[in-house]
This record gives C-alpha cells, sequence and structure tokens, in this order.
C-alpha cells in the first residue's frame, strides 16, 4: 500500500499556500516547496509536468517518488511539501530517484538531521 490520503497534499489551496511560502529547495533532478504545518505528519503533493512524458511514464515517476517517501517515512518532519520532477527523472531507476530525493530532502530539512546515512 502506497502513502495513505493524509499524508497527501490535494486541494490547489494547499498546494498554493506551499508555492506561496517561497521556500524552495533543488537539485538536478528535483524541486521541493516546504511550508511548516500544524499537523503530527507530513503531507506531501507530487508534481510531474506532462513534458516528461505521456501519462505512463508520469504514473512511474510519482510511484517511484512515493515508493522511496514510503521507506523514509520515519525520517520525515512534519512539514507540508510539494516534489516537482525536473527533465531527465523519467530516465531514473529507484536507486536514482531514492539518492536525488534524499538529498533535495535533507537539504530542505525535511529530512531529519541524524538519519543523513540513509543514503545509498
Amino acid at each position: 500500500m502506497g502513502i495513505k490520503k493524509s499524508f497527501r497534499v490535494k486541494k490547489s489551496s494547499d498546494f498554493e499556500a506551499i508555492f506561496k511560502a517561497k521556500n524552495s529547495f533543488a537539485n538536478r533532478a528535483f524541486i521541493v516547496y516546504e511550508l511548516e504545518n500544524s499537523q503530527d505528519h507530513f503531507r506531501v503533493g507530487l508534481s510531474v509536468s506532462k513534458k516528461l512524458g505521456h501519462a505512463v511514464v508520469r504514473n512511474r515517476i510519482k510511484r517511484l517518488i512515493r515508493a522511496v517517501l514510503k521507506d523514509l517515512k520515519s525520517d520525515l518532519t512534519e512539514k507540508d511539501f510539494v516534489v516537482i520532477a525536473r527533465k531527465g527523472v523519467e530516465n531514473f531507476n529507484y536507486a536514482q530517484v531514492q539518492k536525488n530525493l534524499v538529498h533535495v530532502l535533507t537539504k530542505s530539512n525535511i529530512i531529519k538531521k541524524s538519519n543523513e546515512k540513509k543514503e545509498i
């Protein structure tokens, strides 16, 4: 099973609030916007542009990102964040997605500092 509904950012108003906060971190593969939330767990939104490929490709990218986030679940801080996939991610395998996502989430302090050894 993937990430539960309560852990997802779904409403466009929530996406807008996160983007408006302008707290963004990026590497070559991902851009992450983050915003403090008042809940006791993180919430994540995913954005994969049509420029990266057709629906099958975009859904594969989202599945990979969700799988990595599920593995990191216990290490993530209580923030709302949006992960935007950049061009090139469509050719990544799980390990590459994990390495790049861990890097950008660590940069943005969404991954708790004590667990930096998680990187492959």
